[in-house]
């Protein structure tokens, strides 16, 4: 069922939703004082017990729309099962868990909300502290599918007072292979719930797996598929020996301060990363290989602009909550268009201003086509800087291979000389 919700009656303001005024303290805190509009939409619904299946892209304000009306409800509506977790919000990564988990914090500074963030990788303390969580001594628990599906199986998780369940970024843990898990998960809770699923994409597996485990839900769809209008949408059509001494220029004469780089591969990532700090840029990868504590570390140092420059797969696309990012290059273009709106959504949030640069090769022509057709508009194709030559003709049409400028030539090679990686040197393969 599709609720049409009268847009003369959204609330403006915070204070019209009628919360507790510790959650208004938190709100004017963080600098938070309008809702966006799945905000408007959402918690309304929510503070009205409805089951909700939300559209709305990263950098829309989804978060709160979720955590405001758990919060509420949990404080003011309904007395504590002692010794249950009240709330279960699932997330596809451990980045996205210590996000949401910072976020319930800095919302809920001001009233007595406990959470904690349960994941995979952790050493035996953490165990033992998210054990300790997971028997019922915390209200609200973030995790990924698999540590908690892991946690559920020993039996000792406290869910019988489980009021709220919420799946974030739904799409991207069905393609990251969790719909299983989260079958699995569902039936582990009690049917009597509220349930609240928020996904960038309504493709029909999302609608299926909304069939299965929401009831009569109210469904909100913001801004689908189309990047905010603050960023600055760019793009160099290059030959693949163009695209490092390109980065290298633009990441020397642009003065943005905060920069994620995009990759196609963990390979990719390492390997770019590695020659951007041999010429003398203060960049880091962020990918799975890393360990936990090196991959907080990294984000921690990103956010505290202590880091310029993050290269990083399409996982962190969907997995960074930070609001001041100046610049967002795709180095390479993402074969799923919706990946590209998601990477750019990475800037100009929260009504700011920002700019993205994709680098479009020969062989990336077609998916930067479909890219365009997706968002309803060309990107504005710059010409190369001074001094780098020219570039291939853009064109979405297919294309055969014509020379070695089609083989991929990574931050190695190129005019500038240097050898090329193990990944590099088998090129092409699949981007994840």
């Amino acid at each position: 069922m599709k609720t049409t919700l009268d847009t003369p009656s959204l609330p403006s303001d915070f204070n019209s939703l009628g919360l507790d005024p510790g959650l208004l303290d938190g709100l004017d805190a963080m600098g938070i004082r309008t809702p966006t509009p799945i905000q408007q939409q959402a918690i309304p619904a929510a503070l009205d017990g409805r089951d909700l299946i939300a559209c709305a892209q990263t950098g829309t304000g989804k978060t709160a729309a979720f955590l405001l009306p758990l919060i509420e409800v949990i404080y003011g509506y309904k007395p504590r099962v002692e010794g249950s977790i009240r709330a279960l919000v699932i997330v596809p990564t451990r980045e996205l868990a210590l996000q949401i988990d910072q976020q319930m914090q800095a919302i809920g500074y001001f009233t007595p909300i406990t959470s904690m963030a349960v994941y995979g990788g952790s050493d035996a303390s953490s165990f033992d502290q998210q054990k300790a969580a997971l028997k019922g001594g915390t209200e609200v628990i973030i995790a990924t599918p698999g540590k908690l599906l892991s946690h559920l199986n020993l039996g000792y998780v406290a869910i019988d007072g489980l009021e709220f369940l919420v799946l974030d970024e739904a799409d991207r843990m069905l393609d990251m292979g969790f719909i299983d898990d989260i079958h699995r998960i569902v039936k582990f809770l009690p049917k009597d719930r509220q349930t609240l699923m928020f996904s960038a994409t309504m493709a029909p597996p999302i609608r299926e797996l909304a069939r299965t485990i929401l009831h009569d839900p109210v469904e909100i769809s913001i801004a689908l598929s189309k990047p905010a209008e603050g960023v600055k949408q760019e793009a160099y059509v290059v030959h693949e020996t163009q695209k490092a001494p390109v980065l290298e220029h633009i990441l020397r004469t642009n003065e943005a301060a905060c920069i994620i780089i995009f990759a196609g591969r963990k390979s990719e990532v390492k390997n770019l990363a590695r020659h951007l700090r041999r010429q003398g840029f203060n960049a880091q990868p962020m990918n799975s290989d890393l360990e936990q504590a090196e991959r907080e570390q990294v984000m921690l140092d990103f956010r505290n602009r202590k880091l310029r420059i993050l290269v990083a797969t399409n996982v962190v696309s969907r997995g960074i909550d930070i609001d001041d990012i100046d610049l967002v290059i795709n180095y390479d273009v993402p074969q799923d268009p919706e990946d590209y709106v998601h990477r750019v959504g990475r800037t100009a949030r929260a009504s700011r201003k920002g700019q993205a640069i994709t680098f479009i090769s020969e062989k990336d022509m077609r998916e930067f086509g479909r890219i365009e057709q997706l968002i309803g508009y060309p990107v504005e194709k710059l010409p190369l800087p001074e001094g780098f030559g020219t570039g291939p003709v853009y064109s979405t049409e297919r294309r055969k291979r014509t020379g070695p400028n089609d083989h991929r030539r990574g931050p190695g090679g190129g005019n500038r000389g240097g050898g090329k990686s193990d990944g590099q040197r088998r090129g092409g393969g699949r981007r994840h």
